[in-house]
């Protein structure tokens, strides 16, 4: 067994992510790709590696100075599959501890060639002259803005320099294909993460009460999460009480809760570099108004109809437009937008964006938001959140409510399933915890 903080995935995970990738590559192509850099903060401070999604998808590695070659059509079958990784030296062994040696980057990704990375820019070279083709990441998805130059990046530029007349190919396009569908062991590792985001869930139960910072709530379930192995967040927690739920995006933490607020907890663990997402609005003093579970279910009956129809063959789109029509139905119901005026209005409901203005669902694994191919419709495999909001900024409410489910041939599996969810549920585990 390896000495990590999670227990890893099986390498079985990684060479048939590599087998089903190569299928995919032009013929005489190489395929290189690096680890992401350890930024700078301040100082000489740096902050954590995020790996890079891709690499960790093929190789299974979790490590700075990283670096993967697939040449499928190499003559010298030792050349196929080339994995180089940082040699610990005596500076490194003090200062850092020991880095993984060529014995684990086998037993971790089932690559069999494991070099230092020293040694790469000279195999490099000399591969390269047998290929016409040259596969680089980019980051594709629509919603980057890319302020930074990554390890990448740079080599990109430096690969067209050093070859210009090569053949320069994208890789995002296959990942971004293969990598929404989750193969057995993603699902496993993906399961882990929701557990343990249920363990914080859970424990935050007796904590919420007024008087509390949104910072203390944070604390708890950070505790909780790496206390089970977890790194931590699997992105910025946002616990927003009372009008600051109806910032999407509200990361501050910075207030104090009060009676008759809704505390709305978007807030979910990593484990093993996979992620999860939940979103739970609970009463801070344990009991909704009428008026707050009104809304609340209303939240939840659109989950659940959005559930109902998140399934293979249907494309994002469609499923927007019936969603926002079933949240055009409860938002009638709630008095919050008027039926007559509602059938006036042009197909895009603009209506109903002024309370509910954001996506159903996107795709999770090794990134929250993960990659998928743009206009391709879901399938079997797939792993999505689904988190339908009211967001009333007049009345200081915002309720979002979210799961993560796995597209199933015959029904679709809530992985989320055992977290509390009815607003009734949750009320009697407060009361419960708080007695």
């Amino acid at each position: 067994m390896l000495n990590m903080r999670y227990t890893p995935a099986d390498k079985s995970l990684f060479i048939h992510n590599r087998e089903n990738f190569v299928d995919h590559l032009k013929p005489n192509s190489i395929v290189v790709l690096k680890s992401n850099d350890i930024y700078p903060t301040n100082a000489d401070g740096t902050m954590r590696l995020h790996q890079n999604a891709d690499l960790y998808y093929l190789c299974g590695i979790d490590q700075e100075e990283t670096i993967l070659i697939l040449f499928p059509d190499a003559e010298n079958v030792a050349d196929r599959e080339i994995l180089f990784v940082l040699e610990t030296n005596e500076h490194l062994a003090i200062w850092e501890g020991e880095k993984i040696d060529k014995e684990k980057a086998t037993e971790l990704s089932g690559i069999k060639n494991v070099q230092w990375v020293e040694s790469f820019e000279s195999k490099f070279f000399a591969l390269s002259h047998q290929v016409e083709n040259i596969y680089l990441t980019t980051n594709d998805h629509p919603r980057m803005v890319t302020k930074v130059e990554t390890a990448n990046d740079r080599f990109i530029k430096e690969s067209k320099l050093r070859f210009p007349l090569h053949n320069f190919e994208r890789l995002a396009p296959i990942t971004y294909k293969l990598r929404p569908v989750k193969h057995e062991e993603e699902i496993k590792m993906m399961q882990k993460a929701c557990d343990i985001t249920e363990k914080g869930f859970l424990r935050i139960l007796d904590f919420i009460k007024p008087g509390v910072g949104e910072w203390e709530i944070e604390a708890e379930l950070l505790h909780e999460f790496v206390r089970n192995k977890s790194k931590g967040f699997a992105y910025t927690p946002i616990i927003a009480s009372g009008i600051n739920a109806c910032v999407l995006h509200y990361i501050e933490n910075k207030d104090v809760v009060k009676d008759g607020d809704v505390i709305l907890m978007d807030v979910a663990a990593e484990y093993g570099n996979w992620q999860s997402d939940l979103t739970r609005s609970l009463p801070a003093n344990g009991k909704f108004t009428d008026r707050q579970k009104a809304v609340y279910n209303a939240v939840l009956r659109t989950l659940r109809y959005a559930n109902s129809i998140l399934r293979p063959g249907l494309y994002p789109k469609e499923y927007q437009k019936k969603v926002i029509a079933q949240m055009e139905t409860e938002l009638i119901g709630l008095g919050l937008i008027d039926a007559e005026a509602a059938a006036k209005q042009d197909v895009n409901k603009p209506l109903v964006k002024k309370y509910f203005m954001h996506g159903t669902s996107h795709h999770i694994g090794l990134d929250v938001h993960d990659v998928s191919l743009p206009n391709t419709p879901f399938a079997v495999g797939q792993v999505l959140t689904i988190e339908p909001g009211i967001y009333i900024r007049e009345e200081n409410l915002g309720i979002r409510i979210e799961n993560c489910f796995l597209i199933g041939p015959k029904e679709n599996v809530d992985l989320m399933e055992t977290i509390p969810i009815e607003a009734d549920d949750i009320e009697a585990l407060m009361a419960v915890n708080k007695s």
